[in-house]
């Protein structure tokens, strides 16, 4: 397979998050294959810890690209880590601001310029008690939508029995089974050329999670909830 290249930061990078990948679970990745080898790809993934991030990265490098993140536009603050997002080329997001907009034009720019960006479309890790994604944001239907390339569905599951965020636990031992796995791209072809309205974001962003829910299902071995969970509210 022909190796994408990332330059020395990513490198660099790869070096750390190969290793703690190994060290916090046993990991299991699979569906890379749904990854495509070059060209631009929306990797779409559901959200249960903050260790999340070093799985998608290891899932999308170890498939031969280099993942480029939309992240929280704080974490960029951050001593050490604000030079290396910076580095690899990383995209900040805002929120509930005049720069909202820059940043899905800074994906929009990252895809048509044939890279593979990693979106976690509910924001932040997921509030619902039983690990499933909540409504989403509709950021990724408009990436979705304005590039057309293909937008792959993808989970993890495990990495919150190791790291949970919100109950502040962190339990590398004894070893859980990290499962990432990327599925099938979403077929979207019914919604291209169409008015990108309010509704129609709604409908794609629903169905991509959909789709990723669905995939999660499978993961778990379990039945997925018909509705979303959504922040405030429950289901």
């Amino acid at each position: 397979m022909a190796r994408e290249k990332g330059g020395p930061w990513v490198a660099g990078a790869a070096v750390v998050f190969y290793p703690l990948g190994l060290l916090c679970g046993r990991e299991r990745y699979e569906g890379g294959e749904h990854i495509p080898e070059s060209g631009g790809v929306l990797v779409v993934a559901n959200h249960i810890s903050h260790l999340d991030p070093v799985y998608t990265a290891l899932h999308v490098h170890r498939a031969g690209r280099v993942p480029r993140f939309l992240a929280k536009h704080v974490l960029w603050k951050v001593p050490v880590l604000g030079t290396v997002l910076r580095a690899t080329e990383q995209i900040p997001v805002y929120r509930d601001s005049a720069d909202a907009q820059e940043s899905l034009r800074a994906g929009t720019g990252a895809l048509d310029a044939g890279k593979a960006v990693v979106i976690y479309p509910e924001g932040t890790i997921t509030r619902d008690p039983d690990g499933w994604p909540m409504l989403s944001r509709t950021g990724v239907a408009r990436l979705a939508l304005s590039t057309g390339v293909p937008v792959v569905p993808t989970v993890h599951w495990g990495t919150r029995e190791v790291l949970d965020g919100y109950n502040k636990k962190f339990r590398p031992l004894p070893r859980t089974t990290v499962t990432v796995r990327s599925g099938p791209p979403v077929d979207l072809s019914p919604y291209r050329g169409r008015t990108a309205d309010a509704a129609l974001l709604r409908e794609v962003t629903d169905l991509i999670m959909s789709r990723v829910r669905d995939l999660l299902a499978d993961v778990r071995g379990e039945t997925a909830p018909a509705e979303f969970f959504r922040r405030g509210a429950g289901r």
